[in-house]
Order: structure tokens, then C-alpha cells, then sequence
């Protein structure tokens, strides 16, 4: 059976066990978003009282976005992949590798990369949809980052989150505009209570020897499951990534995740502090029976007047067991491990005067060494498969000619995103420590260094221009 050949109950089925597979995770992602995105649709009603973790989360969010992908700015570009490329070509695929960050920019990739990299941070795995917008659309692309709990993913034989399963309750207007080919029964434009009944839609992308097959299934309680749409697409238009994975587990581990103890500590201590803070201020008291004092009628204000029976002690103040002065002390204590666990406290805003060039190196060299292994990960399961879906696209449109395609082959990926840049200059200096070494040599030392190469070399690491670079050099005359 070919992957065309599926009958929408063998998708359902394959649906609802993803789903179970998925299943031991919810509760574990539930609590993370208590705890650091409070408030979403569909999460439990835990009481928050500490916001330190939705804080760290945020600004971890937010620097993965300034560091991978910087929204307006050029964190990619086309490079031939052979080094003895001649300028025009260089030219020509840096032009296309402009076209699309344009393209980029134009639509919503900032908003919605933020939003899956607060999933990635707080859940460890995020969804990022791709799609093309109709003909005459101000953007040609758009972006939705996917809620974890609509989707189910299975690893595929590459390593990758590569099959996905997406639910959606849509209605039947809904339904008839994202799949305009299919024929919906009459049934589903019944309305509920005055409202457009929504019904289950479930879509299916999976690797094949084509590329990626495309389902669509509605599964009608009402009837027989009903295939919408199939077909398939050379790229995945569903990107899932992770912050970490574990062995023998497909689903990633977040940072969250590793500090979610302390944030739970963190939370009961704010609780109970603010209760003891309640005792202290309102105080408890004590009355006695003397058939003339009524508790209930009894207001502790500014010069309110009590009354008592003659002789007897009335309202008098209970003395309380304790302070909890340790509070503060483990307060501090557990605030400090959950930023220094969601790196707010080495990845944050710099405060203070402002910093000199070597502590810039410092700090990027730091960042380098915290996020190397997650970068490595989030370069091929996100940045690559996004830049090449995203191009796939441009170039079915004719924006993007067909000889520009990243391919690895004849044209490679760049990355220029601050992060990808500190190794980049780990080389620059590398090299020029090399160049100041042998220039101290002499000058038959000196003499097999080839100058405009070296120049070369140091622009392409370091993210140069071509068009700042001379195609004939002009050579000073020899002595």
C-alpha cells in the first residue's frame, strides 16, 4: 500500500496511537505552562504566586530569537559551494538570499518564531507551520507556530520529528476554504445553539520516496470519516525542533522542565509567605461566650468599637507560633537556580556600565559554549529545513531561480546569525594570530603568505559583502 492508498480510517488510527504515545508527556507540559505561561487555553487552574520562571522563559525566548534569527536582519545567505566560484555567481545567490529574508521579514516570522521558541523553551519541542499564501497576498509566506498540545509527532528514520499529526476543530466554512476540492456533506453547516458547529479535522504529513505525503481526514462523529485532501509536498510544511533529547525519547526536554522543582518550591514558599504576611496584618483572635459578643458582626477597622460583657476578657489577640524569617532566604536561594537554569542570569540584558571589546568576546564565547549543543540541533532541525522550505516556495512562485536552491551540492546555506558568528570569529583570530606570527618570522617567512587569499578567506568567515570585495584586485608595483 502506497501512502496515496490510505483510507481515512487508517489515518485516524494512526492518529489516535500517536496520540497515546503522546499521551505520558501532557501532564509534564501542562505543569511547565503553569508555571511559566499561565492563563493558556486548555491548562489546568494551579495558582500562581512566583513569576520568576514565566520571566526567565521569556527572556530566554527572546534571546534565541536575537541570537538565531534576528528579526530584519541577514542571519542566512547562499554561498556556492565550491570556493573557486566567481563573483557574479556569488553576487547573483546573494541577491536571492536577500530576496528571501524580504520575503521573510514581509510576513509574520518574528511574531510566530517567538511564540514556538517559548514553546521549545518551556516544553523542549516546538511546531512551526510554513505555508504559501494565495496569489496577491502582501506576504507570500506564512507562519503559524503550532500549540504541542494539537499536534502528535513521530521520529522517522533520519532522527528528525519528521511525521506529524495536526488537529484542528474547524468549521464547515472553515473546512471549504483550506481544502476547496473536497465535497463536505450537508450535515456539517448544521448549527448548534445558534453557533457553526466545529468538527475534527486531522491532518497527516509523512516522509515517503516522493517526498512528503499530504492527508487530510474530517472525522465526523455524525458519519464516516471523510478524506479532505492528499497529495504531497518536496518539503515538509510542518518543522517540529527540540532543546534536548534524551535516548530511546522522541519528544525533547526543556529547560523548563529541569527547573520546574524549584519553581513549584519557589511558588508554595511565595504562597505561604503571603499567608503568614495575612496573619501578621489581620491577626487571630480569640473570644469569649459571654452571650454579648457576636464574632460574626465583628469589624477590625481603624475605630471600631466591641462590645463586652462586664468581666469578661472580650476580643483578646492570639500570639502566633512563629515568624518564618527563612522565607526570604529561600526565596532568593530558589529564584537564583531558575534563572541561572534558563540561563536569565548569563544571557540576559547587561547591566551596568557599558562593557569593553574583550568583555564582548567573553560574553559571546560563553554563549557559544552554553548553547553550542542546542545550536547544532536547532541548525538542522530548524534553520535548515525552514530556509529550504521557505526557498521551495520562492521558487515554485519564480522568485528565487531554480539554480539557486540550497542544495549542498552547488549551493550551500550560511548562517550569519550572531551565535553562528562567535565561532566564525574564533577563526578570524586564529588566522590572524597566525598572520602576526609569521610576519615576526621575517621576511622568507612572510614571503608564502599570499595576502589578497588571506583577505579573502577572512571576509568569507566572517560574513563579508562580495560586493565589498574587488573581482581583479589592483597589486601595489613591486619594489
Amino acid at each position: 500500500m502506497t501512502p496515496m492508498d490510505l483510507k481515512p480510517e487508517t489515518v485516524l488510527a494512526d492518529w489516535r496511537r500517536a496520540v497515546s504515545r503522546r499521551a505520558p508527556w501532557e501532564g509534564l507540559w501542562r505543569d511547565c505552562f503553569d508555571h511559566c505561561l499561565p492563563g493558556r487555553p486548555g491548562q489546568g487552574a494551579v495558582p500562581i504566586y512566583d513569576g520568576t520562571g514565566a520571566d526567565a522563559a521569556e527572556q530566554l525566548a527572546a534571546s534565541l530569537l536575537a541570537e538565531l534569527t534576528p528579526p530584519w536582519g541577514a542571519w542566512f545567505g547562499f554561498v556556492p559551494a565550491r570556493a573557486d566560484s566567481d563573483a557574479a555567481l556569488n553576487a547573483a545567490l546573494e541577491d536571492s538570499a536577500r530576496q528571501l529574508g524580504t520575503e521573510m521579514d514581509r510576513a509574520n516570522f518574528a511574531v510566530e518564531m517567538h511564540q514556538a521558541f517559548l514553546d521549545l523553551v518551556i516544553a523542549g519541542t516546538a511546531l512551526l507551520q510554513v505555508e504559501e499564501n494565495a496569489p496577491g497576498e502582501p506576504a507570500t509566506l506564512r507562519f503559524t507556530a503550532v500549540p504541542l498540545l494539537e499536534a502528535a509527532l513521530e521520529e522517522g528514520a533520519s532522527g528528525r520529528l519528521d511525521t506529524v499529526f495536526r488537529r484542528q476543530a474547524l468549521t464547515a466554512p472553515q473546512i471549504a476554504a483550506r481544502f476547496p476540492a473536497a465535497r463536505l456533506p450537508k450535515h456539517l453547516h448544521d448549527a448548534a445553539d445558534g453557533e457553526p458547529r466545529r468538527h475534527s479535522v486531522i491532518e497527516r504529513v509523512a516522509p515517503d520516496a516522493r517526498g512528503f505525503a499530504f492527508h487530510a481526514v474530517l472525522d465526523d462523529a455524525a458519519g464516516r470519516p471523510l478524506t479532505l485532501a492528499e497529495g504531497h509536498f518536496a518539503t515538509s510544511p510542518y518543522i517540529a525542533f527540540r532543546w534536548l533529547r534524551a535516548p530511546g525519547e522522541s519528544y525533547g526536554r526543556s529547560p523548563v522542565m529541569k527547573a520546574l522543582p524549584d519553581m513549584r518550591t519557589a511558588n508554595k514558599v511565595v504562597e505561604l509567605t503571603l499567608k503568614n504576611a495575612s496573619i501578621a496584618v489581620a491577626g487571630i483572635w480569640q473570644a469569649e461566650d459571654d452571650g454579648v459578643l457576636n464574632p460574626a458582626n465583628i469589624r477590625l477597622v481603624p475605630g471600631a468599637i466591641i462590645p463586652k460583657a462586664v468581666g469578661s476578657a472580650g476580643l483578646t489577640p492570639l500570639a502566633a507560633p512563629g515568624k518564618f524569617d527563612v522565607s526570604q532566604l529561600v526565596l532568593d536561594d530558589l529564584r537564583a537556580k531558575i534563572r541561572h537554569a534558563l540561563l536569565a542570569d548569563r544571557l540576559g540584558p547587561v547591566k551596568g556600565p557599558t562593557m569593553t571589546a574583550t568583555e564582548v568576546l567573553e560574553r559571546s564565547a560563553e554563549m557559544a559554549r552554553l548553547l553550542g549543543a542546542v545550536y547544532g540541533r536547532l541548525q538542522t532541525e530548524l534553520l535548515s529545513p525552514l530556509l529550504l522550505r521557505a526557498a521551495s516556495i520562492l521558487r515554485r512562485r519564480g522568485i528565487i531561480p531554480p539554480g539557486h536552491m540550497p542544495d549542498g551540492r552547488s549551493v550551500a546555506l550560511a548562517y550569519r546569525s550572531p551565535l553562528a558568528q562567535v565561532q566564525a570569529r574564533g577563526d578570524a583570530a586564529n588566522t590572524l594570530l597566525w598572520l602576526e606570527a609569521v610576519g615576526r618570522m621575517g621576511a622568507e617567512a612572510a614571503a608564502i603568505v599570499d595576502a589578497p587569499a588571506a583577505a579573502r578567506g577572512l571576509a568569507r568567515v566572517l560574513g563579508v559583502a562580495p560586493e565589498l570585495l574587488r573581482a581583479d584586485p589592483i597589486l601595489p608595483p613591486s619594489a
